[in-house]
């Protein structure tokens, strides 16, 4: 099981050779990065088979909790590592000229995102949060737009401010229980739900919300978004931002399920949903509509992990998932477009598959039967339903709201594909990046489509994991339970 480490180690080592290999060979060292990432791919689908029903824990060097490194491993960790390698590839720089910086970038921000979703205490999900941080401002400094590095500027100094909430937060933990691993932390949850503890939350909560592009600390959104390529906002939107979610998720579920912390969830949540929703309906431009609509599916996913237990983390995922393949297939289709309605109008005539796939993920992001999109959402409903507290009531209502804001900025963006266009419209790039984005939409789209009649089998597995991931006493037997000669190593 040690293995595990190669997911961190081999990302790390590529992003130090590409420029070497570079020096030598171009062509090598392009491959080198996707490489990995596919190694990585065939390596998480063996260990699938090899976690069962049960998880288990690294002990990096030998030392035992909760002193030394613990990774822990179970389905979401693996899903989650799949995810992020499967997303890479989708994104990766193929172009001929593409930076060799940019392609190291993209290996530390693998290495990163992997430690990240593994990691078991809160040094080490800073630390790597840290490392993704510095590769998403260089990737997003390192575009072509003239403003781009005002962009990321912007971008830097606003989580910079967040990494400092989230390092206090950390502190303050730290200073209460005397230790940073989340097992050890859960057998002392007592001394958390104080005033100081319940403060280190919010702190933690916030801080990694930047990147969770959660309300109010979302302000950067639009801006990066717009100066980035639309393949980088596909990560962004899709990938970036669920991991920072993953981190406030992990620290939710096994050490503040309680009132006061849900409850905020549930506030942020709302409050993402109405303001994003509201500017995204004012949007002038493609570019800036995505990214604001994606500032409300964020939203929808606090909401969701206000639900405390298997319930809550389920809907989550299942948010995620589907906002993960809706979204970063619109994003990946506007890269084909100049980000403005005009260069829309009439698409769907000149090329009527685009067309469809534009309105297989609009119809999932809305919610329409049968897609994927409604059965998430009318769980989401039916489950805020049953829960007593007024804000939840609340929640259902602006979740209703929202869908008819969304619905009716998402038919405009329909009505203007497929209205009669000027002859003379502007056609698709057809760049060798934007080819291979508009193919990786068209496969998002069939997953969507094909997905439709297993979204019942689908739904029972991601809940038989989260209620593996959410049993506490599990987690801390795991990896607390060792014997003195040392666990795995």
């Amino acid at each position: 099981m040690n293995k595990m480490i190669l997911l961190i180690a081999l990302p790390l080592l590529a992003a130090f050779l590409i420029p070497v290999v570079a020096r030598f060979s171009a062509t090598v060292s392009r491959l080198l990065g996707p490489a990995v990432l596919a190694f990585v791919l065939v390596f998480v689908a063996l260990q699938w088979s090899v976690v069962g029903r049960d998880s288990f824990a690294i002990f990096i060097g030998g030392f035992l909790p909760p002193v030394g490194i613990v990774f822990y491993v179970d389905h979401f960790s693996l899903m989650f590592s799949a995810i992020i390698a499967a997303m890479l590839l989708v994104v990766w720089p193929w172009g001929q000229y593409t930076p060799v910086r940019q392609q190291s970038l993209y290996m530390l921000l693998a290495a990163s995102s992997f430690g990240l979703v593994l990691s078991s205490d809160l040094f080490n999900l800073y630390v790597f949060y840290e490392l993704l941080a510095v590769a998403t401002y260089g990737l997003v400094a390192n575009q072509s737009h003239k403003a781009a590095p005002a962009a990321a500027l912007r971008y830097l100094f606003v989580s910079c401010a967040g990494s400092v909430m989230l390092l206090i937060g950390i502190a303050i933990i730290y200073t209460i229980t005397g230790t940073l691993n989340i097992a050890h932390l859960a057998t002392m949850i007592g001394k958390l739900h104080g005033l100081a503890g319940l403060s280190a939350f919010i702190l933690i909560a916030v801080g990694a919300g930047v990147k969770a592009e959660m309300f109010p600390v979302n302000s950067w959104v639009p801006e990066v978004y717009g100066t980035s390529s639309k393949s980088l906002s596909a990560l962004l939107a899709g990938l970036i931002s669920k991991l920072a979610v993953v981190l406030i998720l992990r620290v939710s579920l096994m050490l503040f399920q309680v009132d006061v912390a849900l409850d905020l969830l549930l506030i942020v949540g709302i409050l993402g949903v109405l303001s994003g929703e509201m500017v995204a309906w004012r949007a002038k431009d493609v570019t800036r509509m995505l990214s604001f609509s994606s500032i409300a599916q964020l939203g929808l996913i606090f909401v969701a992990l206000s639900l405390s237990g298997t319930i809550g983390l389920w809907l989550a995922v299942g948010l995620m998932l589907h906002h993960l393949l809706v979204k970063g297939g619109l994003f990946l289709l506007a890269d084909s477009m100049h980000g403005s309605f005009s260069t829309l109008k009439g698409l769907a005539r000149k090329s009527p598959i685009l067309g469809a796939v534009f309105l297989i993920f609009i119809f999932s992001l809305l919610g329409i039967p049968p897609f994927p999109g409604f059965w998430i959402k009318l769980m989401l409903v039916i489950n805020l339903a049953q829960q007593g507290d007024v804000l939840y009531q609340l929640a259902i209502g602006v979740v209703l709201f929202a869908t008819v804001i969304e619905a009716s900025y998402l038919f405009k963006l329909v009505r203007i594909i497929y209205q009669k266009g000027d002859e003379n419209i502007i056609e698709p790039h057809q760049t060798s990046t934007s080819g291979m984005n508009l193919l990786y939409a068209k496969f998002f789209a069939l997953i969507v489509v094909v997905s439709m009649p297993f979204v019942s089998p689908i739904s029972d597995r991601l809940k038989d994991m989260s209620r593996q991931s959410v049993n506490v006493e599990n987690y801390i037997e795991t990896i607390m339970d060792q014997p003195k000669s040392g666990g795995q190593s």
